[in-house]
């Protein structure tokens, strides 16, 4: 087997995620608002779950579990953003899970994944680790989050130097996801949409959030050089305004699947169906066909 292409250097991820364990507070109001996003999904089922796994929570996502009453065990990559978190924690790299089969019923990675050089492989051991009917959450960046950002730098840095080089992460569009999904294995999957724009009166705070939650790049074929001093103030100039504040778009895959169980609905074989569909059809009053 083929072994996945390395986009990303993990050991400065780990560094950017030991770093910011201790200004990730920064941006905790967008977190948390990001992650509840994701836990509304659990209104939805009448499920009811005792034991989670947080993947990669930063703080934020065990105390919202604990207070829905769900048993909860928080796991990251960096050992200082692990120790962000109530106990029990474990410190694990998402690529090399150390939980057994069928240990929760519900596993959330709220932000965590985008960074995981084999996702496949990542999401096929999350399945492994839900009890059969377990519930799976994630969220990643999808296809347009930090457009703006990735246009001005890339326009920028064509203008004053006659190249770019890579500084924004690619990120998967809503289809690849709900392909993931169903690639690893998960039944019922589900990908949708959480678009959140973010208004900043200084555009340098974009920068400052972005490295105060361990997100800055570490693409493996990032250009190691530094930058010339006038990149980024003229990236940021160039940034779209709306009512004088820079507008920088979150557009969040929001991932749900369930770990397959023998008492989930399932579609009916093809042929087996006892209504055709034209005879369904014919029935429709005119403005439903």
């Amino acid at each position: 087997m083929n072994a996945p292409p390395q986009l990303f250097d993990r050991m400065s991820h780990r560094h950017r995620r030991d770093r910011a364990s201790a200004t990730v507070d920064r941006v905790a109001p967008i977190l948390r608002d990001t992650a509840e996003r994701l836990l509304d999904r659990l209104d939805d089922t009448t499920h009811r779950f005792t034991h989670a796994l947080d993947v990669g929570g930063r703080g934020i996502v065990a105390p919202l579990l604990r207070a829905r009453g769900i048993e909860t065990v928080s796991c990251d990559f960096s050992s200082a953003m692990a120790g962000r978190n109530p106990a029990p924690v474990v410190v694990a790299d998402e690529e090399f899970l150390p939980f057994g089969a069928e240990k929760f019923d519900l596993i959330v990675a709220a932000l965590s994944l985008h960074w995981v050089n084999d996702l496949p492989g990542t999401l096929i051991q999350l399945r492994r680790t839900l009890r059969p009917d377990g519930l799976f959450l994630a969220s990643l960046p999808a296809a347009g989050s930090l457009a703006e950002l990735r246009a001005a730098l890339t326009q920028t840095e064509a203008a004053l130097t006659g190249g770019s080089a890579p500084r924004v992460a690619p990120f998967p569009d809503l289809r690849d996801c709900a392909g993931l999904l169903q690639r690893a294995g998960f039944a019922l999957p589900v990908a949708d949409v959480e678009e959140i724009s973010l208004l900043y009166a200084d555009p340098l705070d974009i920068l400052r959030d972005l490295r105060a939650g361990g997100e800055t790049n570490v693409l493996r074929q990032r250009h190691r050089a530094i930058p010339r001093t006038d990149l980024f103030p003229a990236t940021l100039a160039a940034l779209p305004r709306r009512d004088g504040r820079v507008a920088i778009t979150l557009r969040l895959a929001m991932l749900t699947g369930w770990a397959p169980a023998p008492t989930q609905p399932r579609p009916l074989q093809r042929g087996t169906g006892r209504v055709s569909l034209i005879d369904a059809l014919k029935d429709a009053p005119e403005g439903e066909r």
